[in-house]
């Protein structure tokens, strides 16, 4: 009989790290990844011996990312996989990580993501298969398209659309880890420069560098480790799929993202009105309102009315992107997911500083990846 993952053993967050986003620099994807994972094993206070199997995420580096990098911490011969699921890259390693503990595999493992910009190779292009816009319509200019409809058809304005930035970067500002770390105006968004449509340079997520890692463990582990169980934080859900045929649906990554978020919600047996922190894909402006409203979190073309009324900003009902999300903490493709399963962590743990969203207990982790495939995990305060 086909189980969830919270029907199997209990998985949980027990050590968390980064390495901050940034502009590509002449830093070492090695030093990028072993110092989120030297983090992640401090803040679980293990040693590397203890980590019984490892997935990196990657999108950009290359093949066979993980032993070069994980060998400066001991050869132990532990299983080693690299994971490449587009932009859910960090999210796929998370959620292999976590059914290798669930599954009793393993009793601790690791989820790395790391990566450093490189020219994308798209296999689509390999199969010699031609759709209509060939590579026409870049990513920018998509949801630009989707911007001016939504304005269309739900009378909203670029302001508001726009202000899911301000709100974005506002968080940010205060986060150490974040590659964009300045609060912005309104003003300052929509003065552009211009990308395409009514989006702005500021309404577009930087892609950079940087690396992420979640350390999940068993019960076992965290008596026999002596792990400190307050900090410890279960993951709950962990749910993935891919795209299917939808009809007279005019946005296919919301119509996946419903399909996806909604599995996560029965899994872990609660609704929308129970998330406290979600971390989402906004990779563009529009994106935000788009996954908020098909997560439930509000009703169809409510999306800019929530932000407008702060129930979306820290101390809101529910803080959205409280990280800074992908449009101020960044976007380096494999270690996006993993950050923001890291970021949910560090909130349900209440060590968030000046971003803590006030009594968190359940958070959201979201993330698409071109293709298309949507992984999202739930995590709640063990203690």
């Amino acid at each position: 009989m086909k189980k969830t993952l919270r029907e199997m053993r209990p998985v949980y967050a027990v050590g968390i790290g980064l390495h901050r986003y940034q502009r590509m620099s002449e830093t070492r994807y090695v030093t990028l990844g072993l110092t989120a994972v030297r983090e992640a094993l401090k803040d679980a206070n293990i040693e590397w011996r203890s980590v019984e199997s490892a997935y990196t995420g990657t999108a950009m580096l290359g093949m066979a990312a993980s032993r070069p990098m994980l060998r400066y911490l001991g050869a132990t011969g532990i299983p080693m996989a690299q994971v490449e699921n587009a932009s859910a890259s960090g999210s796929t390693a998370v959620r292999q990580a976590c059914l290798d503990v669930a599954c009793g595999i393993a009793d601790v493992s690791i989820a790395i993501g790391v990566d450093k910009p490189a020219p994308m190779a798209l296999a689509s292009a390999k199969t010699n298969i031609h759709d209509l816009v060939g590579r026409r319509v870049v990513p920018f200019t998509h949801f630009a398209l989707l911007a001016n409809e939504y304005m269309n058809r739900y009378s909203a304005t670029a302001e508001q659309i726009a202000a899911v930035a301000v709100k974005n970067n506002r968080n940010g500002a205060n986060n150490p880890y974040a590659q964009r770390q300045k609060a912005v105006t309104l003003e300052e968004v929509l003065a552009g420069p211009r990308i395409s449509g009514s989006l702005t340079r500021l309404q577009c997520c930087p892609v950079g560098e940087g690396a992420a890692a979640v350390i999940v463990a068993s019960d076992d582990a965290i008596e026999k480790l002596r792990i400190d169980r307050s900090r410890a934080v279960r993951v709950i859900a962990s749910i993935s799929r891919s795209e299917r045929i939808y009809r007279g649906e005019r946005n296919f990554d919301a119509e996946l993202t419903r399909e996806t978020v909604t599995q996560a919600y029965e899994q872990a047996q609660i609704s929308p009105r129970d998330l406290d922190v979600v971390e989402l894909h906004d990779a563009f402006t529009i994106e935000e309102l788009l996954y908020v409203e098909a997560m439930g979190l509000c009703g169809e073309g409510e999306g800019a009315r929530m932000i407008a009324s702060g129930d979306a900003d820290i101390g809101g009902k529910c803080a959205i992107s409280a990280s800074g999300g992908l449009l101020a903490m960044g976007h380096p493709i494999g270690p996006t997911g993993a950050g923001q399963v890291v970021e949910i962590t560090r909130q349900l743990r209440g060590e968030a500083g000046i971003r803590q969203q006030p009594n968190a207990r359940i958070g959201l982790a979201h993330m698409v990846g071109i293709g298309a495939v949507c992984v999202a995990h739930v995590l709640q305060r063990a203690a």
